[in-house]
């Protein structure tokens, strides 16, 4: 009789595996100053992102196709050039984890034309503004810990929240709640 033991924990996903992620995404990061205009895009964009499914460890510089199936967004690894829409979902755009660890997102043709898709990204954009305007301090609504996020998502929004609070340091606007951020780039704009 051959008995194998299999490990109960075959992916690495316990909380060393995430303290280790956490600790090397740290140690790799390029976080410049940013002002609240830049770290509300930058937020907003990210946690577009990272509330998709995503299945596999994303790396910086790498491309990526976001989907939306069944109403279900996820993150590939495959271009829309490589499978059909009835496999795929609706294509919404590329997307690349930056040196920063924030993500970008460019938006296909067809979402970027689509006023109802635009109206959906719209309303998303005012309720984080919202969010981050009724928070005591700017630094009190970045995603340090994110339960609800699936493992990959999850570190990569608390890492997030690590970088937008260095940018925030080096532009002198951590601690500040989002009124007083504003009204600092208002100053620097006069």
């Amino acid at each position: 009789m051959n008995l194998t033991i299999k490990p109960a924990n075959p992916q690495g996903k316990g909380a060393v595996s995430i303290l280790d992620s956490l600790q090397h995404a740290k140690q790799q990061l390029v976080a410049p100053a940013k002002n609240i205009q830049q770290i509300g895009s930058d937020l907003f964009t990210s946690l577009f992102v990272l509330n998709s499914q995503i299945r596999f460890k994303p790396t910086a510089g790498q491309s990526y196709w976001l989907y939306c199936k069944d109403g279900q967004y996820r993150l590939s690894l495959i271009a829309p050039e490589q499978w059909s829409p009835a496999r795929s979902g609706r294509y919404i755009g590329a997307c690349q984890l930056q040196s920063d660890l924030t993500w970008t997102l460019a938006l296909s043709a067809d979402c970027a034309a689509d006023r109802a898709f635009l109206q959906e990204i719209a309303d998303r954009r005012r309720q984080l503004e919202q969010k981050l305007q009724q928070a005591e301090t700017i630094d009190d609504a970045l995603p340090v810990y994110l339960e609800t996020l699936p493992y990959y998502s999850r570190i990569l929004a608390s890492a997030l929240a690590y970088s937008l609070k260095q940018s925030m340091q080096k532009s002198g606007i951590s601690g500040l709640s989002y009124r007083q951020a504003e009204r600092l780039l208002i100053g620097a704009a006069e």
